[in-house]
């Protein structure tokens, strides 16, 4: 599939020396010159009063859920009844969300504030490569988690043995390592192409998609990598949740008591409500068609996911959650010498 209204390049057009430093740009008269950076049109469409809301709105979410990953981590570290495999994979899941935060919503800030919408070509390439290193870590953890609540609820007396510690470093592992190939062949193959007369990126991150528009080069196997690749990394851990949800509602039903039935829901609600927020949104922003979603849905469509979610695991973890409300307060007890005050 070809892009821009350039014809096929040819292996012998493309400059001798193309680096990651510098982008060749094939301009419509088909002399190539050379660019070291993108332009992301973000917000730059709306008006100043808006973009002005944006900036405020994102530097609150962004130090809140900083604030809530890092308690959550501190909470679950600090205290001895939170050193469960649930909480060892919400740690993991609290990391993973600082490193989505300050890939995405660090340069929005900086672009707002700035209004400097320029990135350069590795800064582009660096954002992409983590973005979908930590996006694919998280369908993969998100499943794990799902098959941890499966055991918890299902096996509750074998859930120690079956989930000890070897066991939860083993599935971490499997979960943390999809992200390094697939982030790094997709990365490295969008940005080996040619680019046409244009580095203006329609979204408000370096995208694969928006990326892609502006390749000046025979794109269909990389179009059918990706297509596939996405589909094996979003919707194989999405079966496997939908799988282990299945079990779990059926073994809710069978237990007989109402206190027994609450119980277990509450196990399951927060990681249930978390994977419904993510994979709601990520999949209307990359399984729509492109008719039916405009750049500017999709840009919303993607702040849900990127920025909002994050923001609000923490809070749905820690406000369903007893255990992890009581540990709060024991360290904040500790910390201030009240020991009255500990529940």
């Amino acid at each position: 599939m070809k892009h821009g209204c350039q014809p096929e390049l040819n292996k012998a057009d493309v400059p001798v020396g193309h680096s990651w430093g510098l982008l060749p740009i094939l301009t419509a008269t088909g002399k190539w010159t050379r660019t070291s950076e993108f332009i992301l049109i973000s917000f730059s469409s709306l008006p100043t009063e808006i973009q002005s809301l944006l900036f405020l709105t994102f530097l609150t979410i962004y130090p809140v859920t900083l604030m809530g990953k890092s308690l959550m981590i501190l909470v679950t570290l600090a205290d001895p009844m939170l050193h469960s495999p649930m909480y060892f994979f919400l740690r993991n899941l609290s990391f993973l969300e600082i490193g989505f935060n300050l890939v995405i919503v660090a340069k929005i800030l900086g672009t707002l504030l700035a209004q400097d919408t320029t990135i350069s070509f590795l800064g582009c390439a660096t954002q992409m490569y983590f973005f979908f290193f930590f996006g694919v870590t998280e369908c993969s953890l998100l499943a794990t988690m799902a098959c941890d609540r499966y055991v918890a609820i299902c096996s509750p007396l074998h859930y120690p043995v079956i989930m000890n510690q070897r066991t939860r470093a083993k599935l971490s592992t499997a979960s943390w390592f999809p992200g390094f190939p697939v982030a790094t062949v997709q990365t490295t193959w969008l940005f080996s192409f040619p680019f046409c007369d244009t580095n203006k990126v329609n979204h408000f991150l370096c995208d694969s998609l928006p990326v892609l528009k502006l390749v000046c080069a025979y794109t269909a196997l990389f179009e059918i990598y990706a297509i596939i690749g996405t589909i094996l990394v979003v919707m194989i851990p999405c079966l496997l949740i939908l799988c282990s949800y299945t079990l779990i509602a059926a073994a809710i039903l069978k237990i007989p008591s109402a206190k027994g039935k609450h119980k277990a829901f509450s196990m399951w609600s927060s990681h249930l409500l978390v994977v419904s927020l993510f994979y709601i949104s990520l999949s209307l922003t990359y399984f729509q068609a492109e008719s039916n979603n405009s750049p500017e849905s999709k840009k919303l469509l993607s702040l849900s996911y990127t920025v909002v979610t994050p923001m609000l695991n923490p809070i749905i973890n820690s406000l369903r959650n007893n255990e992890v409300k009581n540990a709060f307060i024991r360290m904040v007890c500790k910390t201030l010498a009240l020991r009255n005050c500990i529940p």
